[in-house]
């Protein structure tokens, strides 16, 4: 039975989106006429419309569970009818500038993180702070710092979806051909492990260099020993520091000490832990819906602190509403209903492999009762670190992995290799504050 949507607004609530909109009528969107609105709860009063939503959630479970939660959801509101466009991630970067552009872009969309300042930036989205208020949400009903992600030169753009941290995922019948039993958790345990496995006749930890998964293992280190990606304001890599050739020397000893062999494929480790190859194995949350692991004795457990602190990286994805020219204030304002229920209803979520980023949903303890591999990653979100907030930021980035891949193959050494791709990304820093604004 479909549920009715409550009517008779209070005579004081100020239709925000409709202010929003208005507030955007410089860069191509109006307000359509609103004569609805969205209340905390997440109730949307207006006339009966449709909305589209585009995402990239192609694979794992995503694609029968998605369609199960739009259905749930247009079941219970008769003023809104949710029609989703699935796509691959690749596709939405190349089409949804310019379907925004020419008004033909989607109410509402899932972005990653370190995408945001960059649509942002372009006027493609519009600010969500009157919309984010309206729905009740604050930087305390996410995990610490993912919130921020979605601010852009002082406006929110954003509303946080899920996190999906990395963590260490172990290998217990590989562990035991050393008599290990227990996960280390600082350098000297890790360390003493790697040492003992080598005597047994097993390279422990396989390190890559690339972005899966050894440019997440570089950055969480990097934050560990107490570096950072980029300086404050964004104008500089600080990835060079000493605290990143510390990362980058310490990776590279694993190979040097026989711990990790030299060279090591995309998804070798991965491959390598499954194939009883190796113990420990640095990967995101996504790996505990890998069902290569059944049948495997194998646990995660949050990564070793090898460095001055706890510290380990993680990615986002976070709702937006696209600024499509003449954009209709009503469809917006049932996008953020959308959201607020999704975002209610997320704990299923999990078994894509992705951490729900609603606190209420997220700190249930029946959602660690469902899904026990999630407890370590869980443990671990009050000090990760997410992406950066830059436009055209990505550019950069690349260039750290290429770093990585030249320090652990011997092309350079980490200072070297570190160094040179500092270089790079300074001039791309620049290039983007010419294209983009301060």
């Amino acid at each position: 039975m479909r549920k009715s949507v409550a009517r008779g607004l209070s005579a004081g609530l100020v239709a925000v989106v409709s202010l929003t909109l208005a507030a955007c009528s410089g860069s191509g969107s109006d307000s359509g006429g609103s004569d609805g609105a969205v209340t905390g709860n997440g109730t949307y009063d207006g006339p009966k419309v449709d909305i589209t939503f585009w995402h990239g959630w192609t694979g794992g479970a995503a694609p029968t569970l998605v369609p199960k939660l739009i259905d749930k959801f247009n079941a219970e509101h008769d003023n809104i009818v949710v029609k989703a466009v699935p796509q691959e991630w690749a596709d939405i970067s190349a089409k949804l500038p310019l379907a925004i552009k020419a008004g033909k872009g989607p109410d509402v969309a899932v972005l990653h993180g370190d995408d945001l300042a960059t649509y942002a930036a372009q006027k493609l989205l519009l600010k969500a702070d009157d919309i984010v208020d309206s729905l009740g949400y604050s930087a305390a009903d996410f995990p610490p710092g993912v919130y921020d992600k979605g601010n852009y030169q002082g406006a929110q753009y954003a509303v946080p979806w899920s996190v999906t941290p990395l963590g260490l995922y172990v290998n217990k019948d590989v562990l035991a051909k050393a008599s290990l039993t227990d996960i280390p958790t600082d350098k000297a345990g890790y360390e003493a492990a790697l040492k003992a496995l080598k005597a047994a006749g097993v390279q422990g930890e396989w390190v890559d260099g690339y972005v899966f998964t050894g440019t997440f293992e570089f950055q969480s280190l990097l934050w560990q020993f107490g570096g950072d990606l980029y300086n404050k304001d964004i104008t500089e890599a600080t990835f060079n520091s000493e605290a990143g050739v510390k990362a980058l020397t310490w990776m590279r000893s694993l190979i040097d000490n026989g711990y990790s062999p030299a060279n090591v494929a995309q998804d070798g480790n991965i491959k390598a832990l499954l194939a009883n190859e190796t113990a420990f194995n640095w990967n995101g949350v996504w790996q505990t819906t890998n069902t290569a692991f059944d049948g495997l004795q194998w646990a995660a457990a949050p990564v070793p602190q090898i460095g001055d602190e706890k510290a380990v990286w993680s990615s986002s994805t976070h709702w937006v509403f696209p600024a499509n020219k003449g954009q209709d204030a009503n469809k917006t304002a049932a996008a953020a209903t959308f959201v607020k229920w999704m975002n209610d209803n997320s704990a299923g979520w999990a078994e894509t492999g992705e951490l729900p980023g609603a606190n209420t949903v997220r700190d249930d303890p029946s959602l660690v009762a469902k899904y026990p591999n999630l407890k370590p990653f869980i443990d671990e979100l009050p000090y990760a670190h997410y992406e950066t907030v830059s436009p055209g930021i990505n550019e950069a980035n690349a260039l750290i992995t290429t770093a990585i891949n030249e320090a652990l193959t011997g092309k350079k050494t980490p200072q070297a290799a570190l160094d040179d791709a500092k270089a790079k990304a300074d001039k791309i820093l620049e290039q983007n504050r010419a294209k983009y604004g301060d």
